[in-house]
């Protein structure tokens, strides 16, 4: 089992911070989709930008963009959709574009755990919190996922109880802080 996609996931419509472009707004003078790149990006073979908005801003950043298949914003599984359509390699691991601070050791960890417990899924977990929009997964659920989103499905949570999951502790909490408000990146800019 080798080579893995990054999937950048910035599809969504911004609504808590005003209808804004979230991966697209700026923290210490870049958008904070680069933030996330810079920490994403080396971990992976190939990376994906998920985005339905702003497609040549995000292109400007250096990696193809895909938008959903799925139109009318209906969430981040639209998105994995998606990617694990144009992904070339068998494992493909998301991250979302408001959380800037990810762990450097991300996918490591999450391939460690799914190879370990020969799961479907892996899915970082901090205390008793799960954050499924970090996860890693093999291509082979992309038939079940087109099913659950077929037949109208859209809760993360509901669609991976279907499969073999492992859940993947991590430590630092701030890692997986996503940055929803403008407050928030007000507040993120000074720290």
């Amino acid at each position: 089992m080798s080579g893995i996609t990054g999937i950048l996931l910035a599809g969504g419509q911004g609504r808590r911070m005003g209808g804004v472009d979230k991966g697209l707004q700026l923290l210490r003078g870049q958008p904070m989709a680069q933030h996330v790149i810079e920490r994403f990006a080396p971990q992976v073979d190939e990376l994906l930008i998920n985005a339905n908005q702003n497609i040549e801003q995000y292109q400007s950043l250096g990696y193809r963009v895909i938008p959903d298949a799925i139109g009318g914003f209906v969430g981040p599984l639209a998105g994995l959709h998606r990617g694990l359509s144009e992904a070339a390699h068998p494992l493909v691991v998301t991250a979302p574009c408001d959380s800037p601070f990810l762990p450097l050791d991300l996918v490591t960890q999450l391939k460690n755990a799914l190879e370990t417990h020969q799961a479907e899924l892996a899915v970082a977990k901090t205390g008793d919190q799960p954050h499924p929009v970090f996860s890693l997964c093999r291509k082979s659920v992309l038939p079940g996922l087109t099913a659950f989103l077929e037949s109208g499905g859209r809760k993360i949570d509901l669609w991976y109880s279907q499969l073999k999951v492992v859940e993947v502790q991590f430590a630092d909490e701030a890692a997986f802080r996503n940055i929803n408000t403008r407050e928030e990146l007000a507040a993120s800019s000074k720290a």
